[in-house]
């Protein structure tokens, strides 16, 4: 059995290195954490409170989107030179499976394809029983850095 290459750029990144490059931003307002890295898929973690509740005290749809998008964006550029290409969003769904009112969400970016001008992640975010609670798909554009 072929054993599995790591995708990622500059080697295994480190969680904690991730989640503080995400300081300022809208992940960091909604306390979204790197978690785990594997050889193919980065996974974050997401609680669920009154900053990503919506009025009926469920999860906000808008929130897990936010959270597919981190981590699948992250991942994207990751497996780039950074010197050379950057990643930005092209376009994310989602499908909301099932209802979350506390605890923490865990979403997992997959990588379906690794273009040279596009990529396609799959994000798998799941309550703490491990019960599927939305499923997103991100296709990232892969641009030049002088094009930025």
């Amino acid at each position: 059995m072929m054993q599995k290459k790591s995708i990622w750029n500059e080697g295994s990144p480190d969680p904690v290195r991730l989640t503080a490059l995400e300081q300022n931003s809208l992940s960091a307002h909604l306390g979204i954490e790197i978690t785990a890295v594997g050889e193919d898929s980065i996974t974050a973690r997401m609680k669920v409170d009154n900053r990503t509740l919506q009025p009926h005290g469920r999860l906000h749809g808008g929130a897990s989107v936010a959270l597919a998008e981190t981590v699948g964006s992250l991942a994207a550029n990751l497996v780039l030179d950074p010197a050379t290409h950057v990643a930005v969003g092209l376009d994310v769904n989602a499908n909301h499976i099932r209802p979350v009112k506390s605890g923490y969400v865990f979403a997992t970016a997959t990588v379906e394809s690794l273009g040279r001008t596009t990529q396609v992640w799959t994000i798998r975010i799941v309550d703490e029983q491990d019960r599927l609670v939305c499923l997103s798909r991100l296709t990232m554009a892969v641009i030049g850095i002088d094009k930025v």
